[in-house]
């Protein structure tokens, strides 16, 4: 009887704890070189330091790295049915230095923000926007617009907006690579506190289990 017993408990016990424990909401960082970390070592991205805080900080989430080098904001498009498909509660989309790279017209970057953000929405997903500052170039008047299409898809869709991902870079030696764009781990590590801060107060308030 006590082997029954024992087993008995054995068997139902994973569903006690599954009925306890449910599975950490996730949070996609969506973007392209910048979220994907490169030319940092594996486990160096800003995504792997956001989760470590997160960790920290004592909440349960599940960070999902859905940065790919090179995607321009219509690549973003393309991948959205993968983000749903992870189901995520809240996607921080960063995107936008590619388009610029190749000279993709302002109105398309924005017709392609306008529809991931709102497909993110329409599927009852938290969107968080994060914006970067293109190096100074010829171009003005592009450079101006290019800056004011976070602002402008921030404040259409009520979205939160981090304005530049390497604001607080330029001052701390060693935060850039050498092509002075992607970051370094020190680097990566401060963008993830910068995104931490922009996310924090839409993260649930329960905390991680003991």
């Amino acid at each position: 009887m006590k082997t029954l017993c024992a087993f008995l408990l054995l068997l139902f016990t994973p569903l006690a704890f599954a009925k306890h424990h449910p599975p950490a909401p996730v949070i996609v960082c969506f973007g392209d070189s910048l979220t994907a970390g490169y030319g940092a070592p594996p486990g160096d991205s800003y995504p792997d330091y956001l989760e470590q805080i997160l960790d920290a900080r004592g909440y349960r989430y599940h960070i999902v790295n859905m940065g790919v080098s090179g995607d321009t904001t219509a690549d973003g498009v393309a991948r959205l049915p993968k983000v749903l498909a992870a189901h995520p509660a809240i996607v921080i989309v960063e995107f936008g230095g590619n388009d610029a790279a190749d000279g993709v017209p302002i109105n398309t970057t924005r017709a392609n923000f306008v529809t991931i953000i709102s497909t993110l929405q329409k599927a009852g997903i938290t969107v968080t926007l994060v914006g970067i500052k293109l190096p100074d170039r010829p171009n003005a008047d592009y450079e101006q617009a290019f800056g004011q299409t976070y602002t402008l898809a921030a404040k259409i869709f009520q979205v939160p907006l981090l304005p530049n991902l390497f604001i607080h870079l330029y001052n701390v030696p060693n935060a850039f690579q050498p092509d002075g764009v992607h970051g370094t781990p020190k680097g990566n590590r401060i963008m993830a506190e910068d995104v931490y801060s922009l996310i924090e107060p839409l993260l649930q308030k329960h905390k991680k289990h003991n």
